[in-house]
């Protein structure tokens, strides 16, 4: 019973932290959309942002990581560089400016886009497959199409106004003198896209940054330094001449730039790294229908916004879409059952060559080629094969290696892959203690 309860616990974890990105999320939307009507350059809000987030994950990253935090190389800290201009710098400075020229709620049912468009350059990278003759890639394109839909209808048809909550009477987080408070949506859904695309290339750099360095907390902390360092030079250009801007009191700015900052910048690029290196990019963008909800009542009852029909029927088009798309990704992390024991590839076939994989169901790549009796294998090229085809995060069956389970697991730790344990996987098997070297 207490197994079942700690597999169920496990299984309902990825949804459990993308549910809490989402109350997050949907909490910075309306914040800083309070912090822009009351004045604030959406350039030193990123700055500051991203300095509270470097401030409070660095320790935990400095110490937590300390023990699998691979070596730093040129190559991957280009990739980080770039993460930290996608995400902290474009995305967000084109977010919130297109959230100063629309509403909190039309930005995050905009941003619903973001799973079509993950899935898109997912597909390019090759990070995602298709098979046009499969109902689930099918899903994936119609869904794909129909969120794009949606953005069109959100942006070009407005409708009469829906009266969610009455706003009389409230809205003291509105527009005050010397605010920003522009109505222009389809300027402000410009730039909104623009941004979903730039988190999109994010989030697939993320997973690929995480193959090579698997250091959740310690690439948060260079993402977040990395991006206050290009958010301040692009806060200068864009803000010169103009000191005052960056003068904060105790106030919605402040408490928009401390909240973003430590659950939006510092716990979410780390529960998003978590979770994406188990379920991937899309699966932990497929819940941003929820942050729209919330920011709708929220967005209703304390910045008095208004929400209009033709924007309702766009959001609805854009979550369909969404869940088509989640529905089609759903077959790729039904992972085949383990093979019983007598089905399993004889001893006398030793692996590994991982180049060469078989495709099953289109869908998974499972490794069932062996190398059978020639010698040719040595014991690290069998290791690193193995390991190689964990971190590639490629379905393994079927595998029988003349290593012993301690050979595998050194080498694994070697390559900085920390999360397997080859002696406890139920989808290697080995040969005897006695033969094993």
């Amino acid at each position: 019973m207490k197994d079942q309860t700690q597999n169920l616990f496990d299984r309902m974890k990825p949804f459990i932290a993308v549910i809490f990105l989402q109350f997050g999320f949907a909490g910075m939307d309306i914040l800083s959309k309070a912090a822009l009507n009351q004045g604030m350059s959406n350039y030193v809000l990123v700055v500051y942002r991203h300095a509270v987030a470097f401030i409070m994950i660095t320790p935990f990253a400095v110490i937590l990581d300390k023990k699998v935090r691979p070596k730093m190389t040129l190559s991957i800290f280009m990739k980080i560089i770039l993460l930290s201009l996608l995400e902290p710098v474009i995305d967000q400075n084109l977010y919130f400016l297109g959230m100063k020229y629309t509403t909190a709620t039309y930005a995050a049912a905009m941003t619903n886009i973001l799973p079509a468009i993950t899935f898109l350059l997912a597909y390019i990278l090759r990070l995602e497959k298709i098979n046009i003759k499969s109902i689930h890639s099918q899903a994936k394109i119609v869904g794909t199409l129909a969120t794009v839909g949606g953005a069109m209808i959100m942006t070009l048809l407005k409708g009469p106004m829906i009266e969610l909550l009455r706003a009389e009477g409230r809205g003291n987080l509105k527009g005050q003198k010397g605010g920003t408070n522009l109505q222009n949506p389809i300027k402000g859904s410009i730039m909104i896209i623009v941004g979903c695309f730039s988190w999109a290339c994010f989030m697939n750099l993320q997973a690929i940054t995480l193959k090579t360095y698997p250091a959740e907390l310690s690439l948060t902390a260079w993402i977040c330094l990395l991006g206050t360092l290009e958010g301040t030079v692009v806060a200068l250009v864009m803000e010169r001449g103009n000191a005052t801007i960056w003068s904060i009191n105790w106030d919605t700015k402040l408490l928009a730039a401390v909240y973003s900052g430590i659950v939006c910048s510092g716990l979410a690029y780390y529960i998003q790294g978590v979770v994406m290196q188990d379920r991937g990019p899309v699966f932990v963008t497929a819940f941003s229908p929820l942050c729209m909800v919330i920011v709708a009542v929220l967005g209703s009852l304390i910045l008095a916004e208004q929400i209009y029909l033709g924007r309702v029927i766009g959001a609805i088009v854009i979550v369909v879409g969404l869940y088509l798309v989640v529905w089609g990704k759903s077959r790729d992390y039904n992972s085949p059952s383990p093979l019983p024991y007598n089905d399993r590839i004889s001893p006398d076939k030793k692996i590994i060559n991982v180049d060469n994989v078989r495709k099953e169901n289109n869908d998974h790549e499972i490794i069932t080629i062996t190398n059978s009796g020639g010698g040719n294998t040595t014991q690290d090229e069998q290791a690193h094969g193995l390991c190689k085809a964990i971190n590639g995060q490629i379905q393994v069956s079927s595998m029988v290696t003349s290593l012993c389970p301690s050979k595998i697991e050194t080498r694994c730790k070697k390559l900085g892959i920390q999360q397997f344990n080859p002696s406890t996987s139920e989808e290697v098997s080995y040969e005897t203690e006695k033969s094993c070297v």
